[in-house]
Formats: structure tokens, sequence, C-alpha cells
């Protein structure tokens, strides 16, 4: 008998499985194909404190091993989040679900971290870094040190539940910036959030995405997750949620293997929506042919 039970900032999960923001809806769209509760948890569709309509269209293409979104963060906002889509989770899903975040300036984390803390449902506030700083000239809060931390301290403020803070890995040096979230008092790190990505078309001779450029995400990106996951991990002494082209059992164990307390799934549930369920199921097969009893002896083992 294998043990998948993870502990993530003192919340014990079943397995460390968990679909990632963007990817799963607010969860209660996967839960009409099959019991979402055998999930670790999931990370719910990022949130903002106003609603925003998202890019224009066409937001996504495709590419060899993967996808380049640019939707840019639709979502009802905070507080219809809060009365309309919580409630409606609440009816399939019974674990604490983890709430993604992003903003434009740091009141917008902070308030809308504030107004979720304070919402039963949700185990942890995963904040989402790689979002353009309005009065920072656009450059993302996650390129900077000094603006993730600054980003951490104010959530830490006014929240009593765990931060995860997510980073971009579209920086030189990922180890420096998830360093100064940790002295920040972040509770944890995810990573790696989307690399940047573009196709044109031969045909039109202009870019797929109406955007120009995206998100590239899928099992392409899976080599430059590891290393960065194994980077961030031996660095820092907070957990470490690794992401990043996730497909198989084989690659959660050796994202953990890397360092990850517990692994996020994105791409691959546009693809097969069954796959974190598929993945899950698998998982004691793969531990048991790797030699492996209990997930949380090989975490950061590589």
């Amino acid at each position: 008998m294998v043990n998948t039970k993870v502990t993530l900032c003192g919340i014990e999960l079943d397995n460390p499985i968990i679909p990632a923001s963007g990817t799963f809806g607010f969860g209660y769209e996967f839960a009409e194909l099959y019991d979402i509760n055998l999930l670790g948890t999931f990370s719910f569709k990022g949130t903002t404190l106003e609603p925003r309509f998202g890019n224009p269209t066409p937001r996504i293409a495709e590419c060899t091993a993967g996808m380049i979104n640019a939707v840019g963060l639709q979502n009802p906002g905070v507080d219809k989040v809060i009365s309309e889509e919580l409630p409606k989770l609440a009816k399939c899903f019974h674990k604490p679900v983890m709430a993604n975040v992003s903003g434009f300036s740091v009141p917008d984390y902070a308030t809308t971290c504030e107004k979720l803390d304070k919402c039963d449902q949700v185990g942890w506030l995963e904040v989402n870094v790689s979002c353009p700083n309005v009065h920072g000239g656009g450059m993302s809060f996650g390129t900077s040190p000094e603006a993730a931390a600054e980003v951490t301290r104010a959530v830490k403020a006014v929240t009593t539940k765990p931060v995860i803070i997510k980073l971009s890995p579209n920086v030189t040096d990922i180890v420096s910036i998830a360093k100064a979230c940790e002295d920040a008092g972040a509770d944890g790190i995810s990573l790696i959030n989307t690399l940047l990505g573009m196709r044109i078309d031969l045909k039109t001779k202009k870019p797929v995405i109406a955007n120009k450029m995206g998100g590239f995400s899928g099992s392409a990106i899976f080599p430059v997750a590891v290393r960065m996951v194994y980077q961030v991990a031996h660095a820092v002494n907070i957990p470490v949620v690794g992401m990043g082209g996730v497909t198989t059992a084989e690659d959660a164990l050796e994202m953990m293997l890397a360092g990850a307390t517990a692994v996020q799934v994105g791409a691959a549930n546009l693809v097969e929506p069954y796959a974190c369920k598929n993945i899950i199921e698998d998982l004691p097969r793969v531990m048991a042919k790797y030699g492996v009893s209990n997930l949380n002896e090989i975490i950061g083992k590589a």
C-alpha cells in the first residue's frame, strides 16, 4: 500500500495533484464529468478585484507539444466569485480550494486577497505576480525581487491563510525573486507560470493571436519547469508547488524529486478533461514501479 498524502502549508492533501488556475474554471464544470473530490485540491480561475472581459480574440494558438494563450484574466471580479461561483462550487467540492489572485497594483492584490481570506472554502491564496504593474511602467511584478516582495508583504498583512506566490519564468534569476518572497513572509512558492511565446500565420503574415504574444504552456516546457523548481526548492525553506508541462504520473514524481511538495497540471486539462483523474489513478502504479512507498520521502531527493 502506497501513501500519496502530502501536506501543503499545514493542510493535508489526499494526493499532490492540483489542476492549475485557468485550466479548470471554478471546478463545477469538471464535476459534471467526474467526482472532483478525488483531487488534492485545485486552483480556481484567476480572480481580479474588478470584472475583466479579457483580451480580444483570437486568444489561442496551437504549437508543437503545447499551446499559446492570451485570455487576459477574463473573470467576473472577486465579489461575484464569492457570491456566485463559490456557492456553486460548494455543492460539488468538499475540500479547501486554492484561490488564484491577480492584480494590477499592490492595493488590488491586497483588497482581493482580504476578501477571499474571509471565505471558509478557501484554503490557500495563490498570488500570481506575473501581471503587469500599471503603476510601474507595465513590467510584471514578478520580474523584480523588490516588487514581488512588496506584493507579498501587502497580502500577508491582511490575510491569515497560507499565501503562495506564483512566479513567472520570464526572468533572468528566478531564485532571487523566490527568496525575496520568502523573506517577505510567503508561505509557499508555485512555479512556473507560462513562458512567453508567439506564432505567425504564414498565409496572412500576421500574428495568430490578436495580442501578438501569449503564455506558452504544454509538455514542451516541462524540462524548463523541472529546472526552475529544482533551483528554487533548493534555495528556499518553504514548500514549492511545481507545474509546467505535467501530463503523466511519471512527470509528477519527477517534479517532486526536483523539490515540489505538490504538482499542478495545466494545459493537459484543456486537451484531456480527465487528465488529473488519470494521473491520480495511475500514481500508485507508478510509485510501486519506482519503489516509492511514501511521496514525502522523495520530495527534493534528486
